[in-house]
């Protein structure tokens, strides 16, 4: 959905977001489950996409899967050094805001619109605890049933950068992919000269896993991968302060079996 910008870490609402039903309406299932560390108390309140429902938190962050009412306002957020995929397609509208903007819009419902088990792009919107918006983390997988690996990618609003975010948001859907995803690795990538989302990469435990040459656009530029395995983030206990509420009732989206 959003690929890597240039200068804010990448991996890749507290408060209610339009559209985001307070309490179960008539007629829905709530199903509610109690477990501290991977999970707290949570309740079902969307029965046909469990994920709008899942909930990650950190000391200071609240993350919350992305919902319709989320892309307008995340549009007009956007910060012009985060890169879109350029397999997207481009709009030549006059004022590039409202170009980018499409591709955003698209993006997110082609992730949610070609979901399988075994290949899937989550985003989250990652908020202050006061409700402001921060930016975005994404966490994807390719054959996940199979591999067992997961992606990230993130952005955050320029004046967000600095401050120690960009390593939380990262914490918290890697807490998510270790914990109830059970992943057995983590892999990220980022330009050699993005030294914010390396360094993020770094603090959290990836470890050097190559290089590749790809183009740039114009020009060809060094891609560095990195890679976390499960057995390092375990005895790191470096998530042990992420709270997971909502996904018991999002296992089988990931072809997990049912609690």
């Amino acid at each position: 959905m959003l690929a890597r910008p240039a200068g804010s870490a990448v991996a890749h609402p507290a408060g209610t977001a339009r559209g985001a039903p307070a309490a179960p309406a008539a007629g829905t299932e709530s199903s509610c489950g109690d477990r501290r560390g991977a999970s707290t108390v949570a309740c079902v309140t969307h029965r046909y996409w469990p994920l709008f429902d899942l909930r990650l938190s950190t000391p200071d962050l609240r993350l919350q899967p992305m919902t319709e009412a989320d892309l307008e306002p995340i549009a007009d957020l956007l910060p012009d050094d985060v890169e879109q995929d350029q397999d997207e397609a481009g709009y030549d509208i006059g004022e590039p805001r409202i170009g980018r903007g499409i591709v955003s819009h698209q993006a997110y419902w082609r992730a949610y619109g070609i979901w399988r088990p075994q290949s899937w792009r989550l985003p989250f919107v990652v908020r202050s605890a006061a409700g402001e918006i921060l930016g975005v983390q994404e966490l994807e997988a390719s054959d996940f049933l199979t591999l067992r690996t997961v992606d990230s990618s993130s952005f955050l609003v320029t004046a967000a950068r600095g401050r120690g975010f960009g390593k939380q948001m990262r914490i918290a859907v890697l807490a998510l992919a270790f914990g109830p995803l059970e992943a057995e690795a983590a892999i990220t990538s980022a330009w050699h000269d993005n030294h914010a989302s390396l360094g993020v990469s770094r603090a959290v435990g990836y470890r050097p896993n190559g290089e590749s040459l790809h183009a740039h656009p114009g020009r060809v530029d060094v891609l560095v991968h990195l890679r976390l395995l499960r057995a390092h983030w375990l005895a790191s206990g470096i998530g042990d302060q992420v709270g997971i509420t909502g996904f018991d009732a999002c296992r089988p989206l990931f072809g997990l079996p049912g609690r």
